[in-house]
């Protein structure tokens, strides 16, 4: 009965008792920056990281080449170009896509086609879903249908009869988990407040790395490529059904699209669970609303979405557009490099992707730490030259004795820099952008990763030092680019085209 008596009143613009503010106003003066409710929706939605992470390596394990035994009295060579040479694969032809379809010597490019074909995937849903995010579906609703499709297509490749068929669904299972951590980043972030909002964005990551551990496991106790997918697919399944009917949706993106008396009882039921109380009287405005505008109503009822040119008519947003994808790209090229230089070492698999993907907490843990003490400039060019520099220690180092030894710590270090700048540049990035288009915006930077993850295996494979002159010249140029990105640092988590553009005016003046 109140909440209906309250609605009119929340329509009403300013000057008929109505005080109405920004929704980072509202959480640190009255709903609270990051109190039960925040944490609660928090860890719900950043589960769904552990989900990409499922989908995206699961091909580490279902894409690789098997061991080989000896089965012959006569077995002189294990080699697999060799048919009927007395030999046969550890684990069976069912143990993974290599050994079922016979993707070796001529046919081995397939394997590296195969993983290329699922980062397009990536590509393509990250630019859909982004907008989609940012306009009729939401956030909330974006989530639902890539967990969704998830869920299918992983079941679907399962029981694939041939490579090309396996391909495709490769394919579509990357449109969807393109989506997935974009989507949950956003929605896990948007209704924390300023003063907390950089390290909870930095600690969806460990999410990301905790899914890769439990793959690990899940890998080594089902060796069947096959039901591989199937254990990896009912995670989404069980997230679908589970946890994202108890998800709300963001405010921000209820307010921007004119939905204002949804966006204030998110708000006023984030102010109870976390034991506080925004008074009766007070509502939410965007960011670009004069507070004693008499057309405030009249906005409030305007749908409020961007686009890709939205951003690109923007001279403040085209420069950061433009500077995010070149920086975002170089990142993941160093990214996913060094990490494949380490995983392809000649140790146990399933211990090596549990102590690559543990080894990233810590640059993870560290970069919480100082994002909220130097800021996100300075944290971003120092990770990335860090990385960039030993990148090129590393090629400058011979390949013998102990300087092998020298080389690999220098691409551990690296792995640890470019880690910790990967994911700073997820928080970065959504504060560079207005609510209107951020997830647009993101999605063009996811695009740009997924380049660098599809560039990176082709850079691996170009010999021993090669690789380290592309990964020290991405960190250190990377760098350098961030030096003309702005500082958003305690800034405000601008809702439109026309805050951001009146705020960088002020700075400015």
């Amino acid at each position: 009965m109140g909440s209906k008596a309250s609605e009119p009143l929340l329509a009403r613009p300013d000057g008929y008792g109505v005080t109405r503010m920004s929704i980072d106003d509202m959480l640190s003066g009255y709903a609270g920056d990051f109190g039960r409710w925040q944490l609660r929706h928090f860890l719900l939605t950043s589960a769904a990281w552990a989900l990409e992470a499922l989908h995206t390596m699961v091909m580490i394990f279902s894409d690789r080449e098997p061991d080989r035994v000896c089965t012959g009295a006569d077995c002189t060579s294990l080699d697999p170009c060799r048919p009927g040479s007395g030999w046969e694969w550890v684990g069976g032809p069912g143990s993974s896509i290599v050994a079922e379809w016979g993707l070796v010597c001529g046919e081995k490019y397939k394997v590296g086609l195969v993983q290329a074909v699922f980062f397009a995937g990536c590509m393509v849903g990250a630019g859909v879903f982004g907008h989609l995010s940012d306009s009729s579906l939401g956030r909330k609703g974006s989530l639902t249908v890539v967990c969704a499709l998830n869920t299918i297509f992983g079941l679907l490749t399962s029981i694939t009869p041939s490579y090309w068929v396996y391909t495709l669904l490769r394919f579509l299972t990357g449109f969807s988990t393109g989506g997935v951590g974009l989507c949950a980043f956003v929605l896990a972030t948007e209704p924390v407040g300023p003063s907390k909002r950089g390290a909870a964005g930095m600690s969806t990551f460990y999410f990301f790395s905790g899914g890769i551990a439990i793959l690990a496991g899940i890998a080594y106790h089902f060796q069947s490529w096959r039901s591989l997918y199937v254990v990896t697919s009912l995670p989404s399944l069980l997230f679908f059904l589970a946890v994202i009917p108890f998800l709300s949706e963001s405010p921000r993106w209820y307010l921007v699209r004119g939905r204002v008396n949804e966006a204030v009882n998110v708000m006023r039921d984030i102010s109870r669970t976390n034991g506080k109380e925004i008074p009766h009287h007070y509502s939410l405005k965007l960011d670009d609303e004069d507070s004693e505008d008499k057309e405030a109503g009249q906005q409030q009822n305007k749908v409020s979405s961007g686009s890709i040119l939205d951003v690109l008519r923007s001279r403040v947003t085209r420069v950061r557009l433009i500077l995010s994808v070149a920086i975002n790209l170089l990142c993941s090229i160093v990214y996913y490099g060094l990490s494949l230089n380490v995983v392809n070492l000649k140790t146990n698999l399933y211990a090596s992707v549990l102590l690559n993907s543990l080894a990233e907490i810590p640059a993870y843990a560290l970069t919480a730490l100082l994002l909220d003490r130097f800021g996100r400039k300075p944290l971003a060019i120092g990770t990335m030259i860090l990385s960039g520099v030993f990148c090129t220690i590393g090629l400058l180092v011979g390949v013998f004795g102990e300087m092998e030894v020298t080389r690999m710590v220098c691409g551990v270090v690296g792995i640890f820099g470019m880690a910790a700048t990967y994911n700073l540049l997820f928080i970065y990035t959504a504060e560079l952008f207005p609510t209107v288009v951020r997830n647009v915006a993101l999605g063009c930077t996811a695009q740009a990763c997924q380049l660098g993850a599809i560039v990176a295996p082709f850079v691996v494979v170009l010999g021993e030092s090669v690789p380290f002159a592309v990964f020290g010249v991405s960190g250190i140029l990377g760098g350098i680019l961030v030096c003309y990105l702005p500082e958003t640092m305690n800034q405000p988590l601008y809702d439109t085209m026309a805050g951001i553009e009146e705020g960088e005016r002020e700075i400015l003046k």
